[in-house]
């Protein structure tokens, strides 16, 4: 049940996501989970744990990740200039869809919505930020402030991770390197790809076999510590 909001923010979604493709890695441009500038740090800064998993994932949808929030239900927001059309069309049917969602909360009781459509949604939302965030957090894999920054350096900070049985479930997208610098590779041959990139140039491969969520809470652990940098700094690492 979880489809309807991938269709209907598809727009926003789609237009912020390829901001991230375009400035991966970048401290200054990034779209999400990227170290924060002190100047731009807030008084207090509030780390929900784990990011709130999927509570976080709407909050981004709605906010967007601060200091640079892009709030991905306004029409005016500059990201989406030139898209206002069809950024309005997906809002419209988010509207209709709280309708049947309503509708079907009345007819088959609050239970029903909570078994068909909510749990299976905070599942969906909690694995959009873990995997999210472990594309390209991890120990030894710099983040770049803009003076330095290019593309290839920054699409090589991705993170290649195996997702055990659900990797292929969720289109081999743990396979992240290959689809950061190239990615017009369709899904399924993204390990194909993968194979050969990382024979070619295997002092490039960002690669990390252990377990997912000890992953997850490693790393936001670190990040809650280390994620704040001088504003003169060229280069972040997590150690």
């Amino acid at each position: 049940m979880e489809q309807p909001y991938i269709v209907l923010i598809v727009v926003s979604r789609q237009l912020s996501h390829k901001h991230h493709h375009k400035n991966t890695g970048n401290i200054d441009k990034d779209e999400v989970f990227y170290p924060v500038r002190k100047s731009k740090d807030p008084n207090v800064r509030m780390l929900l744990p784990g990011f709130g998993l999927g509570i976080g994932w709407f909050m981004y949808l709605v906010h967007g990740y601060r200091p640079r929030g892009v709030a991905h239900f306004n029409l005016w927001f500059p990201m989406f200039r030139g898209h206002f059309f069809q950024c309005a069309v997906s809002l419209a049917s988010l509207v209709a869809w709280c309708l049947v969602l309503n509708w079907f909360r009345l007819t088959f009781g609050l239970s029903a919505l909570l078994y068909h459509h909510t749990v299976p949604t905070s599942i969906f939302a909690t694995y959009i930020v873990i995997i999210t965030f472990l594309h390209h957090s991890e120990e030894g894999v710099p983040w770049y402030g803009d003076d330095i920054w290019t593309n290839v350096r920054g699409q090589l900070s991705s993170v290649d991770r195996v997702y055990g049985w659900c990797h292929s479930i969720i289109h081999n997208i743990g396979t992240h390197q290959v689809h950061h610098l190239f990615p017009k590779v369709p899904h399924y041959r993204l390990e194909e790809a993968t194979v050969h990139f990382r024979k070619a140039f295997p002092s490039l491969v960002n690669i990390r076999d252990d377990r997912i969520l000890p992953s997850f809470c490693r790393m936001f652990l670190k990040y809650a510590r280390q994620c704040t940098v001088g504003d003169d700094e060229s280069i972040h690492v997590y150690k």
